[in-house]
């Protein structure tokens, strides 16, 4: 019997915005963008891969528009006038987008005037009268009238975003009628997006349900006269003509010509040589690499490095705002809408999926995103182009009148397909907060673009000499768009007399909300321009925003502590500092208030006389730490005390008394939040609480640590990377004997040791440590000598002969000073800035604190970048491996933190490592090892 012929016919426009939003705005050898040109190539390579191990077709074509107008235009003019124009740099891609489909060998189908989907149902119908199964590959719902079955061949669909078929249940569970019948609700309820007009205020449930009682559009038009009086009977009455004109628009031509015959679409492989040229005209070398090396198709689009010649063209630019400010109209409050029907929802739903991008912003009752409740959600599509969904306003009183709002699951449920969409970037500031408010909804918000973050990536560090600042919305707002945003006491009030914003009468939230989502989309319309111009696109993209989601996950998942044991360390603590009380007054000569600066100098310089007290402005002496540990290691017992005092009672009030308040009572866990934007070098912040700054190797520091632990029959898992400063200073500074030492895995700090004294001992060892250190932190001479105990020249000493012995040390200092002094920024190897406007200050202080941080930020920096690179990396690969048990739950500095069965130990530690070590690859290639310590306990002590 012969092979069932299969025709697969490829919806490619639909292809093509999705690849334009999911990949950055890349661009090839020639400087021309190729963003949705590589993500579009490697769609079709997966979905030629994905087929060809599946029962795959006989017989494929790639469908595209040819142009925007077509016989629908001839009837009714304002078809499709509400779509946007492409986006400028998508524009050029149309064509390279064709060659790429010609490259890969199979048939292009674009004809004049005649759109793609009437092109595809005149194909799919002339394969099924010819015997052949079809499958449309496309979720366009136009298409879903052409599913059935006819003499044994079948026409089904195929949803490669979802990787769902779609056949005659799937669209009767949609639209509530068989295929036969989705013409007729589509033309009942009308498409915004195709500027189909449908009946005003009739909806898809409405029109599902007037078709299946009806069996028919022109029976429920004829039905019509005969209702009860209600609105419904008005509206199909005063909106027959626009049915029947719509119902005319939402038919597919059946009967195009057909450019090229069933039979050339027949598949017979894809010969290497043209894909190969394209691949290699284009820079794609990652995807020109797995063809040479024939190990099928590439990973996904979300997924992927590109090559660095796809970077070509992100010169540093100068100092500042280069690009012109896009020219918008002011901030107009009052053009604002309330979304308070299902219809109207729908509406900027639909404007929202033909955008391609939304700014988004969610109102709550908390700060804290994992517990806080939805109030209402803004969505913005334009300047002044926004809207506020109200879903849980009114009094708190139960018998408090509540205003006209969405039912907030069928508002959530309509939401969801939106903000879940792969074909439409969701735009936020801050917008991990959003996401961790929206997962409790049941939403997995993806893909986004994240205004807080493009500034940082574009401005950290700019605020010292006022050319940039803060990333808030607020500040970037006044500094970009020169407008001042209405502020939260506004509308909900100070003091006694503030609301919640679920209080705040609708038009208020609404002039609130609404301008919040606004101005995130303008801000993101003025970052985007710049970004390409000023080297951020690569930081962006390969770094920090693919962080965003895997961030609010580790937040979401948070890590349990033991209450009973904090309360015990907070008892303990308390007994120590009462203890230490008591003896600083003995020390003192009688009571006073330890926790008072003013008190406590008085006591130091004046009442026990101790030398080197200085007065403030204030007029009150310091008694900072520096100094207090001066007089300690002068002899003065009462500075000793004091310190640990200091660190007792700070440990017991930010942690063992904190984190028992901070348990999440739904979880039982603890859930810190992390900034993006917190670190000018690019190092994650945590707060609420901070997890980052428990002390380390301090015996306290470790109690704390042993109260975080796993839930039961789990353990925890702590990966760190080893000395990473060390080793990227050794790459970046190109230091042979420390790149030899970290090879060999040697201890770097006895290699130090030997080099600098001559022979290893503890002490020349513990010295050699700090010197390695500081002078890779810009350490001065007198700091030095602070931290070994010794005098300046002797400190100085030391530091001439680390230069001797490690020369490119010094010359690493040297030329980013002097790069930083010329560009005004370090840089990281991935392509983080950090600013420095007082490098050439006159102040001398100023400048010498400029000089220090500029020496040390693009190693920290670089270190931070490969941390977040194996973070975003780390699940995704624990997946692969069937290791979806692992939870990973903090980033702390170099260090990762999961929870594990253990029974996934074994299995899960050399993926962790693996992930961890090849971080910086393939965009950066060290010279060195990453080393990495793996352990495991019943605590986060134990793993240590």
């Amino acid at each position: 019997m012969a092979e069932k012929q299969h025709l697969y016919l490829v919806d490619g426009s639909a292809y093509i915005f999705r690849a334009y939003h999911r990949l950055p705005p890349l661009t090839n050898p020639e400087g021309t963008p190729v963003g949705a040109v590589y993500g579009y190539t490697t769609m079709l390579w997966k979905l030629a891969d994905d087929l060809e191990k599946a029962d795959g077709p006989t017989h494929l074509a790639v469908i595209l528009d040819k142009s925007s107008k077509s016989f629908r235009n001839d009837i009714y003019p304002q078809y499709k006038a509400n779509r946007p124009p492409p986006p400028e740099d998508l524009v050029p891609q149309f064509p390279l987008i064709r060659d790429a489909t010609r490259a890969f060998s199979l048939p292009l189908i674009e004809e004049p005037d005649v759109e793609a989907d009437d092109m595809i149902a005149s194909y799919a119908l002339a394969a099924q009268a010819e015997g052949f199964d079809v499958t449309i590959v496309s979720s366009d719902k136009d298409l879903m009238q052409l599913v059935g079955e006819e003499n044994g061949a079948r026409i089904d669909m195929l949803d490669t975003m979802k990787d769902a078929r779609i056949y005659i249940p799937e669209v009767e569970e949609k639209f509530g009628v068989p295929p036969a019948l989705v013409g007729d609700v589509l033309a009942l309820m009308g498409d915004s997006v195709d500027n189909v007009p449908g009946i005003y205020g009739v909806g898809p449930k409405t029109a599902s349900k007037l078709i299946a009682d009806n069996g028919s559009l022109a029976a429920a038009l004829d039905a019509a006269p005969g209702m009860k009086a209600s609105k419904l009977k008005e509206r199909l009455l005063e909106g027959r003509e626009a049915a029947e004109l719509s119902r005319v628009l939402v038919e597919l031509r059946g009967d195009c010509p057909l450019p090229i015959a069933l039979d050339e679409m027949k598949l017979a492989g894809i010969p290497p040589e043209p894909l190969a040229a394209f691949l290699q005209t284009h820079g794609f070398n990652s995807l020109l690499k797995r063809l040479e090396a024939g190990t099928g198709s590439p990973v996904r689009a979300n997924n992927l490095n590109p090559a660095k010649a796809d970077t070509k063209g992100e010169a540093h630019a100068p100092a500042g705002n280069v690009q012109p400010l896009p020219e918008m109209p002011a901030v107009d409050r009052s053009a604002y809408e309330t979304v308070q029907t299902m219809e109207r929802l729908e509406h900027w739903i639909a404007r929202a999926h033909a955008a391609h991008s939304v700014a988004v912003d969610t109102e709550t009752n908390s700060l804290d995103a994992i517990s806080a409740e939805l109030v209402g959600v803004s969505l913005a599509l334009g300047p002044n182009d926004a809207c506020y969904i109200p879903l849980a306003h009114g009094g708190s009183d139960m018998f408090a009148e509540k205003p006209q709002q969405i039912d907030r699951a069928a508002a959530i449920a309509a939401l969801k397909p939106l903000l879940e969409s792969d074909a439409v970037v969701k735009i936020g500031q801050n917008i991990k907060y959003d996401i961790n408010v929206l997962a409790r909804q049941g939403i997995a918000v993806g893909p986004v673009d994240d205004t807080m973050i493009m500034s940082f990536d574009l401005d950290a560090g700019r605020s010292q000499d006022g050319i940039g600042g803060g990333h808030g919305m607020d500040e970037l707002s006044e500094r970009h768009l020169g407008h001042t945003p209405l502020a939260f006491k506004d509308v909900c009030g100070t003091g006694k007399k503030a609301i919640p914003f679920g209080e705040v009468p609708l038009d208020k939230a609404t002039q609130y909300a609404a301008e919040d989502a606004d101005v995130t989309w303008r801000l993101h319309a003025h970052l985007a321009r710049r970004m390409p111009d000023e080297g951020a696109v690569r930081i962006y993209q390969r770094v920090d925003r693919p962080l965003i989601p895997v961030v609010a996950r580790m937040e979401r998942e948070g890590i349990k502590v033991d209450r009973a044991e904090l309360a015990r360390l907070s008892e303990t603590f308390a007994e120590a500092i009462a203890a230490l009380e008591t003896e600083i007054h003995a020390e003192a000569g009688a009571p006073f208030t330890i926790g008072s600066p003013k008190q406590l100098g008085d006591v130091l310089f004046d009442t026990l006389g101790y030398k080197g007290g200085k007065k403030g402005k204030s007029g009150q002496y310091s008694t900072d730490q520096s100094v207090l540990e001066r007089l300690a290691g002068e002899g003065a017992p009462i500075a000793n005390k004091v310190l640990e005092y200091r660190q007792l009672s700070k440990l017991k009030s930010t942690y063992t008394d904190a984190l028992q308040d901070a348990i999440n009572p739904e979880t039982g866990r603890v859930h810190t939040s992390y900034s993006l934007v917190g670190a000018q070098t690019g190092r994650l912040s945590s707060t609420d609480p901070n997890l980052q700054n428990i002390p380390i190797r301090t015996e306290i520091g470790r109690q704390i640590r042993k109260a975080f632990v796993p839930e039961d029959g789990n353990v925890l898992l702590a990966a760190d990377y080893s000395q990473i400063e060390l080793r990227l200073a050794a790459h970046m500074a190109d230091v042979p004997e420390l790149k030899e030492a970290f090879a060999n895995g040697e201890d770097i700090h006895s290699r130090t040791a030997k080099e600098m004294y001559g022979e290893v001992t503890r002490d020349t060892r513990a010295a050699a440590k700090t010197i390695n250190f500081a002078i890779l932190y810009g350490i001065s001479r007198w700091g030095l000598a602070t931290r070994l105990g010794i005098e300046p020249d002797e400190a100085q000493a030391k530091i001439d002969t680390y230069f001797q012995r490690f020369p490119g040390i010094q010359s690493y200092i040297h030329s980013t000073l002097e790069s930083v002094r010329a560009k005004g920024y370090s840089e990281t190897l991935f392509g983080r800035k950090t600013w420095f406007p007082r490098i050439n200050a006159k102040n001398q202080m100023e400048r010498q604190g400029s000089e220090r941080a500029a020496i040390n930020a693009p190693i920290q920096g670089t270190s931070a970048d490969i941390i977040k690179r194996a973070t975003v990396r780390m699940l995704p690969a624990l997946q692969a491996e069937g290791l979806g048990n692992v939870r990973m739950l903090l980033q702390v500095h170099d260090e990762l933190v999961f929870e594990l069965p253990e029974t996934d130990i074994e299995a899960a530690s050399p993926v962790i490592e693996r992930v961890m070590a090849e971080a910086a690859l393939p965009a950066v290639e060290l010279s060195v090892p990453l080393g990495i310590e793996i352990g495991t306990g019943a605590s986060w002590d134990d793993a240590h």
